[in-house]
């Protein structure tokens, strides 16, 4: 959120009141969502604020870490807030709230239980939309650079003279 949409008549408190129902970890406001801590923010300008939202819960129960931050699974999930990617991704994100609603829930990204949402996901999970999202996650999250050493992964080793001298014959589990 930039100064001058401050300026346009929204307060820090009215920023940090527009929270999604039951306690989600975003913040959803008109044209970003943000960490409830306030330590990330993006803006959307294709999709909805609560779009983005949910394929960033939706990212973090097909992958799930925990000490993978959220930031990461929004950065993983950016590439598709476009003009040419959001109808099917608004189609994808409504058919997944239907699902939530069939269980009993609000929405997919109001189903408090993570298991609640694995099921719903796994119902989908043959689906076009449900495999574009998880495809795409597997370059998209993995890929950064910064997510690495949280996997203990040093990148790649080419450029310094391959594994063999780098931990390659390192084998103290034996």
């Amino acid at each position: 959120m930039t100064v001058q949409t401050m300026r346009q008549g929204m307060t820090r408190r009215q920023l940090l009141s527009r929270t999604v129902a039951t306690g989600a970890t975003f913040v959803v406001g008109s044209g970003f969502i943000a960490g409830i801590d306030a330590a990330w923010a993006m803006e959307t300008t294709a999709l909805k604020p609560t779009s983005m939202a949910t394929l960033i819960q939706m990212a973090r129960d097909i992958y799930p870490h925990d000490h993978v931050a959220d930031e990461h699974y929004a950065i993983a999930v950016k590439g598709y807030d476009t003009t040419e990617a959001a109808p099917d991704i608004e189609a994808g994100i409504a058919a997944l709230d239907a699902a939530a609603r069939g269980k009993g829930h609000a929405s997919y990204l109001e189903t408090g239980w993570e298991r609640d949402r694995v099921d719903i996901l796994r119902a989908m999970e043959d689906g076009a939309f449900f495999q574009r999202i998880r495809g795409g996650l597997v370059t998209g999250l993995y890929n950064q650079k910064a997510v690495w050493p949280l996997f203990g992964y040093e990148g790649e080793s080419y450029s310094q003279g391959g594994y063999i001298d780098r931990g390659f014959d390192d084998i103290n589990w034996l």
